[in-house]
């Protein structure tokens, strides 16, 4: 069922994954009962979708998809051939992009639908023939896409709540307070699914017996984050936390600034993560949402992914909060086909949280600064049950 993707849109900023699109074009066909037909994906402009439609249908705008079957109005003789061909989809990936801001779904959702769409066109399905057609139409739709979509493993997306700044806080005056074990508690009372910590080589805020203690007190899910340095290994091996994220580190950054390099590193990455899993541990890379990073984690047996959100978070336009948003959207459901778990976190807050917490893949956000902050002004049970409610919402909504 050789499916052919030609992609027209390349001028265009708005990015494509075509090789997802090719996979769940076969899966569709299969789904289809047509998997011996051939299929063609066109990709182009709003432009080309106009000239498209005023020389095939008089209409001189552009729209979202056109279908033409193989052999729709052609000599009956060509249904002999031995090559069996469905016909063309062409997607307008400017159009796609525009309805999926509008629908608040992800570009790979929306040219999926499209994708659907278009192929039941082939297939015959019209919903312009009679309101009977058109719901037959849709309830096929529903069927595959079903079928399709990653399906979230849980009722919602869980809250983990870093407690880095309440040692950062205790550590400017080298006292004992507050204290981060206590935080932590707090946090898990207010309805935190896990707590996060990173204890860096400098030591700067979690400190060893922090990881410790938390080892012993945390009810719920330990989250050790971490530099693949020796010592740090060494130590995550004894303590033994629930599960290690492994993230970049360096000596000047205020906060890790982006994601791991797993393409360029994938021995030594593989090398700490077959170290936990011998112990038992199962380990997450923090990385950008990037699907060449993606790839490579999956390559060297990691058993999570977080997605960096922090270009998303720090997005100045409204323009490119949706172009990282669409980066991110596309990363964690290319993860989830993958059969990996997926997380997300860094820099989100009570205004960006929202639309993350939404997205199916995602399992658990980590949330640590905004959390924090807010605790400054109203205390830290609260500040963590308004987090979770705004969780709640999205992922059940």
């Amino acid at each position: 069922m050789p499916v052919y993707l030609t992609d027209h849109n390349t001028g265009s900023k708005i990015s494509v994954d075509t090789r997802q699109m090719i996979s769940r074009a076969e899966q569709l066909l299969t789904l289809c009962q047509a998997s011996d037909q051939n299929l063609s994906i066109l990709l182009v402009d709003d432009e080309e979708m106009t000239t498209m439609n005023s020389r095939y249908r008089g209409k001189n705008v552009p729209t979202n998809v056109l279908s033409f079957p193989f052999l729709d109005g052609a000599d009956a003789s060509l249904s002999a051939l031995p090559v069996k061909e469905l016909g063309d989809i062409i997607i307008s990936i400017d159009t796609a992009q525009r309805e999926a801001v509008a629908y608040r779904q992800t570009l790979s959702t929306r040219i999926t639908w499209l994708l659907t769409h278009g192929l039941l066109h082939l297939m015959g399905y019209d919903h312009e023939r009679s309101a009977e057609d058109a719901t037959l139409m849709e309830e096929k739709e529903a069927e595959l896409l079903s079928c399709i979509h990653p399906v979230r493993s849980k009722h919602m997306t869980h809250l983990a709540i870093n407690v880095d700044h309440i040692a950062t806080i205790r550590q400017a005056r080298g006292t004992d307070e507050p204290d981060p074990i206590t935080a932590a508690a707090l946090c898990e009372l207010a309805g935190a699914a896990g707590i996060v910590v990173h204890l860096r080589e400098d030591r700067r805020h979690i400190q060893d017996r922090d990881v410790r203690l938390l080892r012993q007190t945390v009810k719920t899910k330990l989250n050790l984050e971490m530099g693949a340095a020796k010592e740090i290994i060494e130590i995550a091996l004894d303590v033994k936390p629930d599960m290690v994220t492994l993230v970049p580190e360096k000596r000047q950054e205020l906060t890790t600034e982006g994601g791991l390099n797993v393409t360029g590193q994938k021995k030594k990455l593989a090398g700490v993560i077959e170290q936990m899993g011998n112990a038992g541990i199962p380990v997450s890379l923090f990385i950008d949402p990037d699907l060449k990073q993606i790839r490579a984690a999956q390559d060297i047996g990691a058993t999570f992914v977080e997605i960096h959100t922090g270009k998303y978070c720090d997005a100045t336009s409204e323009g490119e909060r949706e172009q990282e948003f669409q980066l991110i959207a596309a990363a964690a459901g290319d993860a989830f086909q993958r059969g990996l778990h997926v997380n997300a976190g860094h820099g989100l807050d009570y205004r960006t949280t929202s639309r993350i917490a939404a997205l199916e893949a995602i399992e658990e956000l980590s949330i640590g600064h905004a959390v924090i902050a807010r605790a400054a002004y109203i205390g830290l049970e609260r500040a963590v049950r308004e987090m979770f409610a705004i969780i709640q919402a999205a992922s059940l909504g």
